[in-house]
């Protein structure tokens, strides 16, 4: 039997995890054969947003595959995911061949149960960053989630360079079979993952190297056009990360063996950082110049003192910085979402059907630079600057999450302001861009402001909001596409007016959005800089107690 050495196995591990990322972020193609599939069931837009937001409500079953990893071994549940994917895409690609017919209610189940899948690949994903990197897991979580995002595009290439016709219907056998094949392989370095003891003083060598692949490879998939990628060069990109501990190990030896960046850091939890009671007796005691006013009120009411403090479910729901952070995601990631499910529609309204695909690819590549940007503020604070500077530039992810919001009311200004394919492919990217971000983001944020240990349970209740705003926002879109249909009697609307009254919806929703995370910002803010204040006087005086 092949083993794996015991210092390599945690990174063999990452990079399975980053393989099942990669072809398992199936629901990112579905503009690629909507058409088809709404052709073939012969339903009008607002019947297939409801299919799309099948996939979406396959998310909620997500804490299902957390419970069985409690009781059975990974690759179990990992194969029960795969089968999952398997049984959906694949019934769908023979109703669109016309092999079988089926009723809408079935397609429905369907798309369910694809949707199902790709929440357990990535409930697996967490939890194998998580359990392998203790205490660097949110840059793992950050580098996997960022190539889920890349999948549209490898499987863009994968059926451009290997079918002749009939592309489209090509994703669904792809989404059926690529991410069960993936699962084989990643099968030998998961049954040999042990709960890692080794030393991770060095990881952030090896992680910096990971990212540098990654952001390669994502820029190859994007500046070049899919004719001229090659497929075995993506090959060599994504088995590349294997290399990485081999490439770290022998930066740090002609550095001398020293970890120049941040020698001797130390690793903190928020909990041993952050004492609750002194922290509240200092703000009791502290000086707020907003407290007379009702936007200071609104500011220092019941806000998160501590980060890191776990909340049960009942508590969660009670705190209004939880209910800031849902309608954040809920006007935000979850609209880049439904817009990408819609890209296939939009595209067709343009007059420009034949850019699906490249639509497509710009949106999930975007997507992945914007998931690689979420991990900048636990990459850079830890690889680059010393602890005391770090806290001088502390990161409030929470104002990265506001930041990341800005683009998605611009974008759809441009598209309702210019109606043209350069428009359109710029508002593509920038929503892209933006969603990528919140994915990725949302798993550290709800850790760090709700708790580490509950963050499964509480992380399942916070995307929610996908399938509530799938539903809003896909049957919103659908009604006033329907609407603009002539002649009557068609299932397809041509022109600009098909969604303009749609993106300025959207756009409100997203300026509603950006206000809600703007708002959470300046309600946490305090909380990260105490973390970090506490953090810098711990690394300073070794002799501190906690």
């Amino acid at each position: 039997m092949i083993t794996i050495p015991l210092e390599w196995r945690k990174w063999t591990v990452l990079v399975a995890t980053i393989w099942i990322q990669a072809f398992t972020g199936t629901n990112f193609d579905f503009p690629s054969y909507s058409i088809q599939l709404k052709s073939v069931l012969e339903i009008t837009q607002v019947q297939l947003n409801y299919l799309s937001m099948a996939s979406d409500f396959g998310k909620l079953f997500g804490w299902c595959s957390g419970v069985l990893l409690l009781y059975l071994p990974t690759w179990v549940v990992l194969f029960m995911a795969a089968f999952l994917g398997l049984f959906g895409y694949g019934l769908q690609w023979l109703l669109i061949q016309r092999l079988i017919s089926l009723p809408y209610l079935a397609a429905f189940v369907l798309c369910l149960s694809a949707g199902c899948s790709i929440a357990w690949f990535n409930t697996i994903s967490f939890v194998l960053c998580i359990k392998n990197f203790p205490n660097n897991w949110p840059l793992a979580v950050s580098l996997t989630v960022s190539f889920n995002g890349l999948t549209a595009s490898f499987y863009n290439l994968i059926a451009t360079k290997t079918t002749l016709n009939d592309t489209n219907t090509s994703y669904l056998i792809l989404n059926a079979f690529i991410p069960f094949i993936t699962s084989i392989i990643a099968l030998l370095p998961i049954t040999q993952q042990k709960d890692p003891k080794t030393n991770d003083k060095y990881d952030m060598y090896t992680f910096t190297f990971l990212y540098i692949i990654a952001t390669i490879t994502g820029l190859y998939l994007f500046v070049l056009d899919t004719p001229s990628q090659n497929i075995f060069v993506v090959a060599i990109l994504l088995v590349l990360p294997l290399a990485s501990p081999k490439m770290a190990d022998l930066a740090m030896r002609s550095r001398g063996g020293v970890y120049n960046a941040t020698p001797g850091k130390v690793s903190y939890n928020m909990l041993e950082i952050n004492n609750y009671e002194e922290l509240l007796e200092e703000t009791s005691n502290g000086k707020n110049l907003c407290d007379e006013s009702i936007f200071g009120k609104m500011i220092e009411k019941d806000r998160i003192m501590v980060l890191g403090e776990e909340h049960s479910a009942k508590l969660l729901v009670t705190r209004f910085d939880f209910w800031l952070y849902y309608v954040a995601y809920f006007c935000g990631g979850t609209i880049g979402l439904v817009y990408s499910n819609n890209l296939g529609q939009i595209a067709q309204s343009f007059g420009y059907v034949y850019k699906t695909e490249a639509l497509v690819r710009i949106y999930s590549t975007c997507s992945f630079f914007g998931r690689l940007v979420s991990a900048v503020p636990d990459l850079v604070g830890s690889s680059f600057y010393p602890c005391e500077m770090y806290t001088k530039r502390y990161a409030t992810r929470t104002g990265w999450l506001a930041f990341s919001l800005v683009p998605m009311p611009v974008a759809f200004l441009i598209l309702i302001l210019s109606g043209n394919e350069s428009g359109l492919s710029m508002a593509t990217g920038l929503i892209g861009v933006s969603s990528g971000f919140i994915f990725s983001a949302a798993v550290s944020i709800t850790s760090e402001l709700f708790g580490p240990k509950s963050s499964g349970i509480n992380h399942n209740i916070l995307i929610t909001n996908i399938p509530l705003g799938s539903l809003l926002y896909g049957v919103l879109g659908g009604a006033v596409y329907d609407n603009h249909i002539k002649p009557r009697g068609s299932n397809v609307c041509m022109g600009q007016k098909c969604y303009n009254e749609t993106f300025g919806l959207w756009g409100c929703f997203c300026v509603l959005g950006l206000a809600s995370s703007f708002l959470l910002f300046l309600r946490t803010k305090a909380a990260y800089q105490e973390y970090y204040q506490r953090r810098n006087w711990i690394s300073e005086d070794p002799n501190s107690t906690l």
